[in-house]
C-alpha cells in the first residue's frame, strides 16, 4: 500500500462536508495540503467546506512550504479576464484594489465577491516570484497545455522549480520530453481521481482527487 508522507490537492475539491470530515480516514496517516480551484467558490458550501474547514491553514496558495523535505510553492485559482486578462495588463493588482472599485452591493461578507476568491491577482503571483521552490503546484496549466499560460512557465522558472503539477482540466496529461526541455522543468497534468508521486509517476488508486 502506498503511504505518502504528504498529499496535496490541486483544487476543485468541492467537498460536500468540511474537508477534515471528508478526509478523516487519512488524516492520521499523512500530511494534507491543498490549493483551491475555480469551482471551490461556486457556492457558499463549496467555499466553507474548504476555506472554513479545520484544514484552512494547509492552504498553499501564495506561499512556499517545505513538506517532507521538498519546497513546494502553491498558486491556486484561475486567471479571470475581469481581473487579469493574461497576457494583457492586469486590471486590478490586488483584492483590495478590486474591492474599492466593485461597489458595496457586489461584496460578499464585506470583502471580495465569492467568485473572485478563486481569481489570481498579480499581488499573489508577484509574491511568489521572490521565492525559491523545488515544485510548483497550480490550478492553471503551463503553456504546454492547449489552454495553459506562459505566466505559469515564468513562475516555475523564477522559482527554480524542477517539476510542476496542475489540475483544472481534470485530465491526465503526460507532456513530452521535448516540452520539458523547452520549458526547463517537467510538467504534469493530473487527471480527475488521479494520484501522482513527487516525481510524476502515477500511483494506482481506486479513489481520490487531483493530487500529486
Amino acid at each position: 500500500m502506498h503511504r505518502p508522507a504528504a498529499v496535496v490537492l490541486l483544487g476543485d475539491v468541492q467537498a460536500a462536508v468540511p474537508l477534515e470530515v471528508a478526509l478523516r480516514p487519512i488524516l492520521d496517516l499523512t500530511e494534507l495540503w491543498w490549493i483551491h480551484g475555480n469551482h471551490d467558490t461556486d457556492s457558499t458550501g463549496d467555499y466553507e467546506n474548504l476555506f472554513g474547514s479545520a484544514l484552512a491553514d494547509r492552504n498553499l496558495h501564495g506561499r512556499v512550504v517545505e513538506i517532507a523535505g521538498v519546497r513546494i510553492a502553491g498558486l491556486g485559482g484561475i486567471f479571470r479576464g475581469q481581473i487579469w486578462p493574461f497576457p494583457g495588463q492586469p486590471r486590478f493588482l490586488s483584492p483590495d484594489a478590486f474591492i474599492v472599485q466593485c461597489g458595496k452591493g457586489n461584496l460578499w461578507r464585506g470583502g471580495l465577491p465569492r467568485k473572485h476568491r478563486s481569481s489570481i491577482f498579480p499581488s499573489d503571483y508577484d509574491a511568489l516570484l521572490q521565492e525559491r521552490a523545488d515544485v510548483l503546484v497550480s490550478h492553471e496549466a503551463p503553456s504546454c497545455h492547449p489552454h495553459g499560460f506562459q505566466a505559469i512557465d515564468d513562475l516555475a522558472a523564477s522559482l527554480g522549480a524542477q517539476r510542476t503539477f496542475h489540475g483544472h482540466h481534470h485530465e491526465h496529461v503526460d507532456y513530452s520530453a521535448g516540452e520539458a526541455q523547452r520549458l526547463g522543468f517537467w510538467p504534469f497534468g493530473v487527471g480527475y481521481g488521479e494520484i501522482r508521486d513527487e516525481m510524476g509517476n502515477i500511483v494506482p488508486t481506486t479513489s481520490g482527487g487531483d493530487v500529486p
